[in-house]
């Protein structure tokens, strides 16, 4: 589904189409893609803190605005997929990791 679903995305990007949601994102540009993962991801932590069904429904707006971003910015899903393949299975030590307040 998110694989059709970033197809679907990227397809508008090369062929847009007028009053598309996804159209408009790519014609306002980085910043506004960027804006709105900003948003979506801010409702995502609201949402959890909330009940599950926004969870679920402000996850999927997430992930799909994160779709347009990597869409927009010229990364594929197989790039997201070889780096996440990279770290598969490699142990990941907590101490090594900045604290939320350090980064």
């Amino acid at each position: 589904m998110i694989e059709e679903l970033y197809e679907t995305i990227v397809e508008r990007k090369k062929n847009p189409q007028p009053d598309s949601y996804t159209t408009y994102l790519f014609e306002k540009g980085l910043d506004k893609i960027l804006k709105k993962v900003g948003e979506e991801a801010t409702e995502v932590i609201i949402a959890a803190k909330n009940n599950p069904e926004e969870l679920i429904y402000e996850t999927s707006d997430l992930v799909y605005h994160m779709l347009v971003l990597l869409a927009e910015t010229g990364v594929s899903l197989s790039d997201v997929t070889a780096e996440l393949e990279k770290r598969e299975g490699k142990l990941s030590n907590i101490h090594d990791r900045k604290e939320v307040e350090e980064l």
